[in-house]
């Protein structure tokens, strides 16, 4: 009998959304076929207990430090770190010989896979891609609150050419320690390349164009924490609208509070998880908050969502087929917005102009909108239509079909 290639996942979770996409996917994958194990930072241990694989350590940055660099516009990995990561990855792979390896955000098997020969699967999402729109949002910058959006966007926009370059140096140094050739000075490059590249988006909200081969949709890359309802869960009232609140593992922990705040007068009951990290003042008595919750769940119940914008928030929503409002603050979560409110499915409320009257007024907007929810139902359709563990389950078969490890 052919042994089974073995596949080892490395997520670098600097945000929960970058471990929860393997953690799914190595979930899915058919134990008959593959042996696999996870690499990751131990931090989020209370959610690697109890995997049927094996889990190994790696070092990840602080999340704090990536999202102040997110916050200042800086490279999100300076050269230091990425060496190390290099430094670590080939010594993983040399332990464990596996046929590919399938990493979510760490940047550094650009360099350490093509050194080890060992093929490399990335998972991103499309809005990052070289074949998406060439689109650069403004993110949340401390210009934004000095000049105002007007003025810091058309700055931004002079200075972004040599702001993306910045971005590419790191790796792109690294690249060269290794005598491997420089990816060029476009941002989206670093973010995207792979052997195969693989986005964590279904094409419908997230189109692209003139893909090659290597890149493929594997579409939303559903994952919800592995914990029971919440306690509250059958006391919710069931005559007035719900809204789920969530900011993620890398919002801003004081401006939850001022969303439920700013929906305390208005008819509607809100559930709120806050990832361990929001700082709550006193509840309105319309609010309902718990640290982890199924979020899957949350969304279903709900008739509007509630998020930062990013990615595995905007799937929960719009898998369930509802509207949301992003009140995104970097990048990623910016460029995320910019599908879905093209898409007419959810409103765009910038961070640093958030107040109860703009949200408000972004709610009953969004509350009120028949044709906002049309438009999230047939998006749910399509995106229930992929099957992403199975699409990466037969790329897998390609990869691996002549590699002897």
């Amino acid at each position: 009998m052919t042994p089974r290639p073995t596949i080892l996942f490395m997520a670098d979770a600097v945000t929960l959304a970058h471990l929860a996409r393997p953690i799914a996917l190595a979930q899915g994958l058919d134990k008959t076929k593959f042996n696999v194990v996870l690499a990751c930072d131990p931090r989020h241990q209370k959610f690697l207990d109890g995997l049927p694989f094996p889990i190994r350590a790696i070092k990840t940055q602080s999340s704090d430090k990536f999202l102040r660099a997110a916050a200042h516009g800086s490279p999100l990995y300076d050269t230091r770190t990425l060496r190390d990561y290099t430094r670590e990855d080939l010594s993983l792979l040399e332990d464990i010989r596996p046929a590919a390896v399938v990493g979510d955000h760490r940047l550094s098997l650009a360099v350490s896979a093509r050194v080890a020969k060992v093929p490399y699967l990335g998972i991103t999402n499309a809005y990052w891609s070289p074949y998406a729109d060439s689109f650069t949002p403004l993110p949340e910058l401390p210009i934004n609150r000095w000049l105002g959006i007007k003025a810091a966007q058309s700055i931004f926009n002079l200075v972004w050419p040599m702001a993306a370059a910045y971005h590419s140096l790191p790796l792109n140094r690294v690249r060269r320690d290794y005598g491997l050739p420089g990816l060029g000075w476009d941002w989206r490059h670093p973010y995207t390349d792979a052997d195969r590249t693989l986005y964590a988006d279904a094409r419908e909200l997230v189109p692209t164009r003139g893909l090659p081969a290597t890149h493929a949709y594997l579409g939303y890359i559903a994952w919800s924490p592995p914990v029971d309802l919440p306690p509250w869960w059958q006391e919710l009232p069931t005559d007035r609208p719900v809204i789920y609140a969530t900011l993620g593992s890398s919002g801003h922990p004081g401006l939850l509070d001022m969303v439920l705040q700013a929906l305390a007068d208005l008819p509607v009951t809100v559930i709120a998880t806050t990832a361990g990290k929001a700082t709550l003042g006193t509840l309105p008595s319309n609010v309902y908050v718990i640290d982890y919750a199924p979020g899957d769940k949350l969304a279903a119940r709900a008739d509007l969502m509630i998020c930062n914008g990013g990615s595995l928030t905007v799937y929960q929503a719009l898998a369930a087929g509802k509207p949301l409002i992003g009140i995104p603050a970097h990048m990623d979560q910016h460029l995320s917005m910019h599908y879905v409110v093209k898409a007419g499915v959810g409103v765009l409320v910038r961070s640093e102009q958030m107040n109860s009257q703009t949200l408000r007024a972004a709610v009953q907007r969004l509350l009120s909108d028949d044709d906002a929810r049309d438009r999230a139902r047939s998006l749910a359709r399509s995106i229930s239509a992929y099957a992403p563990a199975q699409r990466l389950s037969e790329i897998l078969e390609e990869v691996t079909a002549h590699v002897a490890r």
